[in-house]
């Protein structure tokens, strides 16, 4: 497998997303982890110490769950492409079809997206992979189980 293509679409990535992220790639952890009933993103500051970084990751969490409960995906659309998998799903859902609730948590904040609906919940999985691949090393899978111990 040629790898120099992904280290190539994800440096492009990584500068689209200075225009859209008000804090640094580099300096937080996208952690994106699958649930049965959709998932949950995470960003999480990588040097705790870093409050400027933490109010920003909590603050563009926030307005992009508005956004997208509005359906506005342009954020991911212009970082990672119109075609970006799962994306035309998303932006497609009806208002109310898919839940999508915010909370503060140590050194970032989490999204977490909830729905009934397969093909969204598919749409979610794809998305969340698309990130997984553009991030690189600014993002992690997450584990599914320690998710649900950490909102317990």
């Amino acid at each position: 497998m040629d790898h120099s293509n992904d280290a190539q679409r994800q440096a492009e990535v990584a500068g689209r997303s200075k225009d859209v992220m008000p804090f640094s790639l580099a300096a937080t952890t996208h952690v994106f982890t699958k649930t049965a009933e959709g998932g949950i993103q995470q960003v999480v500051v990588k040097k705790p110490a870093d409050a400027a970084q933490v109010q920003w990751v909590r603050q563009h969490l926030q307005d992009i769950r508005e956004r997208f409960l509005k359906g506005d995906f342009s954020g991911p659309a212009h970082i990672h492409g119109q075609d970006m998998p799962g994306l035309a799903d998303l932006k497609a859902a009806k208002p109310g079809q898919m839940a999508i609730t915010y909370k503060d948590i140590e050194d970032g904040a989490e999204l977490a997206f909830k729905t009934s609906d397969p093909a969204l919940i598919a749409a979610l999985h794809q998305w969340f992979d698309a990130q997984l691949s553009d991030h690189g090393k600014d993002a992690m899978e997450g584990d599914a189980h320690h998710s649900e111990m950490m909102n317990k």
